[in-house]
């Protein structure tokens, strides 16, 4: 346990940044799992909008380090492929 006033306040902001970069997190894979389902639907319209929508979201995570950028980047660009096949 942090015994030290400043400790105690980084312990603190690491508890709210967790809890931030989880809700982050989860909003990303719940929009990453809409663009999924629109691909395999062929509804190339739909997953052309939701893509860019994701394409920030993954953007803002490893703006903010939750992801790395090559994941960011990989995850965009395989999105981006799979809709062209449409």
């Amino acid at each position: 346990m942090a015994n030290h006033k400043s400790a105690k306040k980084r312990a603190r902001q690491s508890i709210v940044r967790n809890e931030r970069n989880t809700i982050r997190k989860t909003t990303t894979r719940t929009a990453l799992k809409a663009i999924r389902s629109a691909i395999e639907s062929n509804d190339k319209a739909s997953a052309t909008g939701l893509l860019a929508t994701t394409q920030k979201l993954l953007a803002r995570l490893s703006k903010h380090g939750v992801i790395k950028a090559n994941t960011a980047a990989r995850q965009t660009s395989r999105l981006a492929q799979q809709i062209n096949k449409l």
